[in-house]
């Protein structure tokens, strides 16, 4: 398995830990989940967005590694991208849950600058 598939596996999992922070509570009702997090406020409900933006950036992130793997595989740079994708996902939502807004959004125009980068390494 190559660095950017370890890095997609991270991806994939990452939505799971979000959620799970939104809904420990004595409240969650199991039986109306939905109806729960509508109703979250304050670090329970940006739990939640963090977790509804982690399912966004996988598709994005997905593409990256299938375009940059079909494009001639695994080279340093690639490696490098999506490791720091990883890295600002992971921040991305530590900064949603803290409430920090502006910081939480330069991480996420990094890590989509990483997405980019990873199309066009993988024209050369």
């Amino acid at each position: 398995m190559t660095i950017p598939h370890l890095c997609l596996l991270v991806v994939v999992v990452l939505p799971f830990p979000w959620i799970m922070l939104a809904k420990v509570s004595k409240r969650y009702d199991n039986g109306a989940p939905r109806t729960y997090l509508s109703g979250l406020e304050g670090w329970r409900a940006r739990a939640y967005a963090a977790h509804q933006n982690a399912w966004e950036a996988l598709a994005m992130f997905t593409a990256a590694v299938v375009v940059a793997g079909q494009a001639g595989g695994s080279s340093p740079w690639i490696n490098w991208m999506a490791i720091t994708f990883v890295v600002t996902r992971v921040l991305h939502g530590i900064l949603y849950v803290a409430n920090l807004a502006s910081l939480r959004s330069v991480v996420w125009f990094v890590g989509v600058a990483c997405v980019v980068s990873m199309f066009f390494v993988s024209v050369n």
